[in-house]
This record gives structure tokens, sequence and C-alpha cells, in this order.
């Protein structure tokens, strides 16, 4: 059995995005890679995030917690796109638990949502196992 042989792609295929003519492009793909993970382009809101020891009403609702773990738990901000696949939590919604993120999903004004990955693991478990804060 001989080795498959790379398929080779014609230069004048369209890249994603680059389907429709310049001047339209903007119109009918306004946000051509939401939901998307392409490694790290593009905005990553938990990097400059407000925590939950700058946020006073989670501040006050999280008041078991020491400051120092309160400013290591980043709170995105409303607008902010959720990245696909990722593991959040809602510090509104603390009942909800934990939850994995699809790629249509952003804040809204009534979330306090804190991503997984940026927060150290002790205090990820504490936050997961508060109930009725």
């Amino acid at each position: 059995m001989s080795p498959k042989k790379p398929r080779k792609i014609p230069q004048d295929m369209p890249r994603p995005g680059e389907q429709h003519p310049q001047e339209w492009r903007e119109d009918l793909n306004p946000e051509v890679m939401a939901g998307q993970n392409v490694g790290l382009a593009g905005p990553h809101p938990e990097k400059g995030a407000r925590t939950a020891y700058d946020l006073k009403e989670v501040h006050r609702r999280l008041r078991q917690f020491a400051d120092d773990d309160l400013k290591q738990v980043p709170v995105l901000s409303q607008g902010s796109r959720l990245e696909q696949g990722a593991t959040y939590i809602d510090l509104k919604d603390l009942e909800r638990g934990e939850f994995t993120a699809t790629g249509d999903m952003q804040v809204g004004p009534e979330n306090w949502y804190v991503p997984k990955s940026e927060v150290p693991y002790g205090i990820w478990n504490g936050l997961v196992g508060l109930k009725n804060a």
C-alpha cells in the first residue's frame, strides 16, 4: 500500500472569512471568528479583568475568603465572549455550579463569570463548594 499524498489546495480557494468581496465582508460576517479557539490571537478578557476583590458587591458576598484570595479571582466584564469548551462559574448563580461554555456565550449584565483556568486550584474548589452564599 503506497503512502497517501498530501492534498493540494488550489491557490484560488478563499480562506475562511474571505469568501465574499472585500466591500461586503464586514456586513456578511460581522464576527467572523466568534467562538473559534485559534490560539492566543484575539482578546483575552480574563487577563485584564477586575477581580472579586475590586467589585464591592462580589467582595461582600464572598466575605469568607481572604482579600489575597479574592485578588486572584478575575470576574469578566459585561460583553466579554466566553471561550468555547472552557469551564466557568457564575458567582451570582452558585447553585448552577461550574459549566462549560459554548462559542456563542458572552457575559451579560446579570453575570459574574469567573474562568477556571485563571483561578488557583484551592480557591476554585472553595468557590465551587459554596451554596446559598
